[in-house]
């Protein structure tokens, strides 16, 4: 790793597919060395644009360890980002409203805590097409749906954002039996964090107007799937197709080109089901592809979980 001392506090605010938690230590070590820790003199990249920002672990783990002096996050979740505003603005209300929540929960038996969870999924989902995610400040009623947002996600299946055709949170009740759904002191290092951090509700592409020389570029999106039943997913309500992959590749080389940022890129390997797939060999040719073993929790079938490849494609060496 670069750095002989890692420190970290913030951590993910929700349990997200395909989080990068555990993906941390070998990303450190690819990072460019333009990009130095904290404590060392700053190296000419001080600016981090992360295109599809998920769980955040990336993000966190940059804005406490290397020396960066502004971020640009995008996602098209607007679920997602208004909980990332939320945290932002109005921290202390998000705190006081997920410690009522988990008090009633907690307290509760069994048929109780059901009811809490389907009730607040009701209540959730009834607003999926009504609630204003462009408001201009956040209010009581986006700080009541953000703290919504974490307490399904902090109690439901798996820890799983899936959402139907209609945009409706579809996962069942999980079987925690202590969940944590306040975490007053990570929701507070979050919120500092996030203080050099500017969010939008938007598709990966508008970031381009934020990337210069000077910035390191992280892109995660929606994997491709290892096979056909394996697209069990949808954290929008827009697929993401081969057609869209390839889209992204042409935008990753459009950046690199025109741009010259220093850009990484996750995704599957396709190699783990079928040795003769080089989908990604062909869409990133000239770019460095490297295959690195991961741990896949989140999975339908217990047998699916395990050590498997992904891969991170990168622009320098």
């Amino acid at each position: 790793m670069k750095k002989s001392s890692i420190t970290e506090k913030a951590k993910p605010f929700v349990k997200w597919a395909g989080g990068k938690t555990q993906l941390l230590p070998i990303i450190d070590e690819k990072l460019p060395k333009e990009l130095t820790p904290i404590g060392e003199p700053k190296g000419t990249i001080t600016r981090y644009v992360e295109p599809f920002v998920g769980s955040g672990a990336v993000l966190f783990h940059l804005l406490q360890n290397y020396n960066i002096d502004e971020a640009y996050i995008f996602d098209i979740n607007p679920e997602l980002i208004l909980v990332y505003k939320v945290i932002q603005e109005k921290v202390m209300d998000l705190i006081d409203v997920l410690k009522e929540i988990e008090e009633e929960y907690l307290s509760s038996d069994l048929i109780g805590r059901k009811e809490k969870y389907y009730e607040e999924r009701k209540a959730f989902n009834k607003k999926v097409n009504s609630f204003d995610f462009n408001k201009k400040e956040i209010d009581k009623e986006s700080v009541q749906r953000a703290a919504q947002f974490i307490f399904l996600n902090r109690t439901c299946f798996n820890g799983l954002f899936r959402v139907n055709k209609k945009g409706e949170f579809n996962v069942p009740m999980g079987s925690y039996k202590n969940p944590t759904i306040c975490n007053e002191e990570n929701l507070k290092a979050v919120h500092n964090l996030l203080k050099k951090v500017i969010i939008f509700n938007l598709d990966y592409k508008e970031s381009k107007k934020f990337i210069t020389p000077e910035t390191f570029v992280y892109f995660d999106p929606p994997y491709r799937p290892l096979s056909t039943s394996s697209s069990f997913t949808s954290y929008s309500k827009e697929d993401f197709s081969n057609e869209k992959q390839s889209e992204l590749g042409e935008f990753f080389k459009q950046v690199d080109k025109e741009i010259g940022a220093k850009l990484m890129l996750s995704n599957s390997d396709p190699k783990n089901t079928d040795p003769n797939d080089n989908y990604f060999d062909d869409l990133y040719k000239g770019f460095e592809i490297e295959p690195v073993s991961a741990r896949r929790n989140i999975n339908s079938n217990s047998s699916g979980r395990g050590s498997i490849s992904e891969l991170l494609i990168r622009n320098y060496k």
